[in-house]
């Protein structure tokens, strides 16, 4: 799922935003400031986001410098100033599109969309985010709190088939039926097995205790809660 970060501190707007995109199935995560902006990009992927210029601790702008020595994620400045010499600006400083308040929210529907095609980032579904680990199925790539995790190619199927059936629990022979590989090759339930532990030796914060890929006794696993 695409997550978009709106930094804004006008309350009213900042939940209308997220009410708004979250009904276009992005993920939304809130902030209020320059602090809690920064803390919420370096704590999970993001895709996109929604700056006010204007923040409580610090300008928009300054977050945006910060931003941009660590990631090209697309941004969208928002703000009252509409000269064209704050707009320019906001491009040097890296922004992907500028937005003056008052605007309509469809307009910004429609730019959020345009902004995340031209940089790839509208997944359309082909990524999963379940607490700090995001997972993209068509790049066969897997962050947690943005930082890469390596996988081998059977802990990276055995992820796979985990997670795209969260909610349901899968038994252990229902796993194996899916991890034959390319050459016919079996995975066995003793395989099955040593790559849950693997695999939760790289998810899990605490893999005796785990988040992720839980275990239900006498049947098999489920993903998540």
């Amino acid at each position: 799922m695409t997550t978009v970060l709106i930094v804004e501190d006008d309350l009213v707007l900042n939940e209308g935003l997220a009410y708004a995109l979250g009904n276009e199935s992005y993920d939304i995560v809130s902030a209020h400031s320059y602090q809690e902006g920064l803390s919420a990009f370096r704590s999970r992927e993001v895709h996109l986001i929604l700056l006010d210029v204007t923040l409580p601790d610090r300008k928009g702008t300054d977050l945006c410098k910060e931003i941009r020595r660590e990631s090209d994620v697309p941004i969208i400045f928002l703000t009252a100033n509409d000269t064209e010499q704050d707009m320019v600006l906001g491009f040097k400083l890296g922004a992907d599109d500028y937005m003056a308040k008052p605007f309509s929210i469809a307009v910004l529907r429609e730019r959020v969309k345009a902004v995340l095609r031209r940089g790839g980032g509208d997944d359309n579904g082909s990524t999963l985010t379940y607490k700090d680990l995001n997972i993209h199925f068509d790049k066969m790539k897997v962050f947690k709190r943005s930082e890469e995790i390596r996988l081998t190619t059977n802990e990276y199927k055995l992820l796979s088939v985990l997670a795209q059936n969260r909610n349901q629990v899968l038994t252990r022979e229902q796993i194996v039926e899916r991890l034959w590989d390319v050459d016919g090759c079996f995975v066995d339930e003793n395989t099955l097995s040593v790559n849950i532990k693997r695999l939760r030796s790289k998810i899990e914060d605490n893999p005796k205790q785990p988040t992720y890929i839980k275990t239900v006794f006498g049947i098999g696993y489920t993903w998540g809660e």
